[in-house]
């Protein structure tokens, strides 16, 4: 129904009192709040029926909001067409449009993009308009104003909301682009990756080489033996960590109710805040908001903010032919490098309206239920929690043996290692999405770094380096992995990027750094980050050195010559065999059976997976040196029906 369906002006007070005989239900049963009750008469008497304003009551009162913010969520009600009305009342002009080469920038301006309320609207030849989003709560404060000095309605007009947030974004973009791109660096320029190597990293980095060059030249057996001693300890406390992971009682702790009660969190609920970076996804569009009108949440307490490249027309049109309701805001953010998901969240950061905040993809189909999770693991969770991980779970294993091990690698990452870390109080490398935030506080650690290619692992460590913490929730965020070898090494080629650019920006001052984190946090750092990132790189490296001792071995007859061969050839079979078996087994232990059986026996690709992630690995570091800001940009494609496991 619209705005003046129901021209029925007979009052609401009834709505408290049932019909003799009849027993009390809905609205009738209720006892309205006297600023509620004035709010449906005021509503009534502008021509709104009254099943739909007691139906309001309902929610404002359940919610803890107000009527006007119901009526206008639920979708009943144009928003132009109200507020134009709300002009009428007042006898004031409405401006449904607002240009914003009108607006003057400041740093005031800012606020109307989390509380639209007032605008100052400019003209070269007339004197400047003062743009008004009045509210039914103050409407009486605005007439008595109006009556008193009524040639103030000369200077001023009404709008919507939604008019004034986007006159606000669109004339403070430039200077909030900049902002967003130097706030990082400039506050806190150790944290930030705009810079490779920072200060005498890469003084040392030279060295460490040309030592390496020229120990290889002078004396390559004992270099080849020191480099294989070096790769079998950094491999073994990486398998220690995931075999540890894998022993941990994940299943157990969640069957003794550390699942948060979603009913405990009592009271009205708070915005909550949804960012979801979009760019040159037009085609999965659609399936992103049916997605994102599936989440458990009061309309009149969402905030979407889908954040696009302004140049990005395809997927701007593609948005704007969908119905999106009144709690979606297109955010255009302009072109200025870089170009990357994180400056494009930190860009959208200062308009978030949400106590909590949480980041999706373009493709994901976050649980409907994840966000009450969240909010009863925040309400239960100690102040200095402020980030909360969901699992991402991949529903295409069928499709493709690179995608079959991708489910495999995810399940063990986020329902296995994840959980491990967030249990034992031990810093979280973030997955790039699903992760939920205290709004207030990421604000105040400075967002995410634009320059970082992996935003979400350098925010968690970031975070944690700081003194707060994240832990895990349980209610999942399903995703499609990619199935062909180009899109999948152009992924992983950015992943690795991202994680030596973390490694490297936490390593400026190690000794500081450990101190912040404490020892044992600082090792697992260094296991989980370097730990890989060596591990990847040297794969190749390591079953070289296995073929060639077993070559030796078998030359000898039964054994190497020297203990010492002996051991590092059991230490090689120990680290890529169990690595092998650590990883297939973390993830099948954590999957369900129909998980499992979507896997198959594509598991026995895993040596091939290996190699080809040691091939991402070898390309990161390249671009680390050339192109450290480029992003591979990962297509999507809808879900289909064959792509469900």
């Amino acid at each position: 129904m619209r705005l003046g369906e129901y021209p029925d002006n007979s009052g609401i007070a009834t709505a408290n009192e049932p019909p003799a005989g009849r027993p009390q239900t809905g609205a009738a049963a209720r006892r309205f709040s006297p600023a509620l009750k004035r709010e449906g008469r005021l509503l009534l008497q502008m021509g709104i029926g009254k099943p739909l304003i007691a139906q309001a009551m309902l929610l404002a009162q359940d919610h803890g909001t107000t009527v006007e913010e119901e009526l206008l969520a639920s979708g009943e009600i144009d928003e132009t067409i109200y507020f134009e009305a709300l002009a009428e009342k007042l006898a004031l002009d409405f401006m449904p449009d607002i240009d914003p080469a009108r607006v003057q920038d400041g740093a005031d301006l800012d606020r109307q993009m989390t509380s639209p309320e007032t605008l100052r609207v400019h003209h070269p030849s007339r004197p400047p308009i003062t743009v008004i989003v009045p509210s039914l709560s103050r409407l009486a404060e605005v007439t008595a104003l109006l009556q008193r000095t009524p040639l103030l309605r000369q200077s001023l007009a009404v709008s919507t909301p939604s008019a004034v947030r986007h006159a606000a974004w669109q004339a403070g973009r430039l200077r909030r682009v900049s902002i967003t791109t130097r706030s990082l660096f400039e506050t806190a320029p150790l944290h930030s990756a705009r810079i490779t190597f920072w200060g005498k990293q890469g003084f040392y980095a030279g060295i460490i080489l040309c030592t390496l060059i020229a120990a290889a030249i002078t004396a390559p057996l004992i270099s080849l033996l020191t480099l294989h001693i070096v790769l079998t300890l950094f491999y073994l406390a990486n398998l220690l960590v995931r075999a540890y992971a894998l022993g941990c009682a994940f299943a157990q702790e969640r069957r003794t109710g550390r699942i948060p009660d979603e009913n405990a969190a009592t009271g009205p609920l708070p915005v909550y805040s949804v960012l979801v970076a979009l760019y040159k996804e037009e085609s999965v569009a659609a399936q992103l908001v049916d997605a994102l009108d599936r989440l458990d949440w009061p309309r009149s307490r969402l905030d979407i903010k889908l954040v696009c490249e302004e140049d990005d027309a395809e997927t701007i049109a593609a948005l704007k032919a969908l119905p999106l309701a009144c709690e979606y805001e297109i955010v255009l953010v302009p072109v200025h490098q870089p170009r990357t998901k994180p400056k494009a969240l930190s860009y959208a950061l200062p308009g978030v309206r949400g106590t909590f905040v949480t980041v999706y993809d373009a493709e994901d189909r976050p649980h409907p239920g994840q966000l009450r999770e969240a909010y009863a693991a925040f309400m239960a969770a100690p102040r200095h929690i402020i980030c909360l991980q969901a699992p991402l779970i991949i529903t295409n294993a069928r499709h493709s043996w690179l995608s079959a091990l991708f489910a495999l690698e995810y399940a063990g990452l986020f329902r296995g290692l994840l959980p491990m870390l967030s249990l034992t109080g031990l810093p979280l490398p973030l997955g790039g999405t699903s992760n939920h935030f205290r709004t207030a506080e990421l604000r105040q650690i400075g967002g995410w770094d634009p320059y970082n290619m992996t935003e979400d692992a350098d925010l968690g460590l970031r975070l944690h380096r700081l003194g707060y913490r994240s832990r895990v929730i349980f209610r999942p965020t399903f995703e499609e992995a990619p199935t062909t070898l180009p899109v999948w090494l152009g992924q992983r080629t950015r992943w690795f990027k991202g994680w030596l650019q973390t490694w490297l920006v936490l390593m400026r001052r190690p000794a500081a750094l450990a101190g912040e984190m404490g020892w044992p946090a600082f090792a697992v750092f260094q296991i989980l980050i370097a730990g890989m990132l060596l591990s990847s790189l040297s794969h190749p490296v390591i079953i070289g050195f296995l073929v060639y001792l077993t070559w030796e071995m078998l030359q000898d007859g039964t054994h190497a010559d020297g203990w010492l061969a002996f051991w590092l050839f059991i230490g090689d079979v120990i680290n890529i065999f169990g690595s092998y078996a650590v990883f297939i087994s973390l993830g099948l232990n954590r999957m369900n059976a129909r998980e499992r059986r979507a896997v198959g026996w594509r598991w026995v690709f895993v040596p091939i997976y290996w190699l080809i992630m040691s091939l991402a690995a070898w390309r990161a570091l390249l671009e680390l040196r050339t192109s450290p800001f480029s992003w591979n940009k990962t297509p999507h494609v809808p879900v289909s029906d064959n792509g469900k496991q």
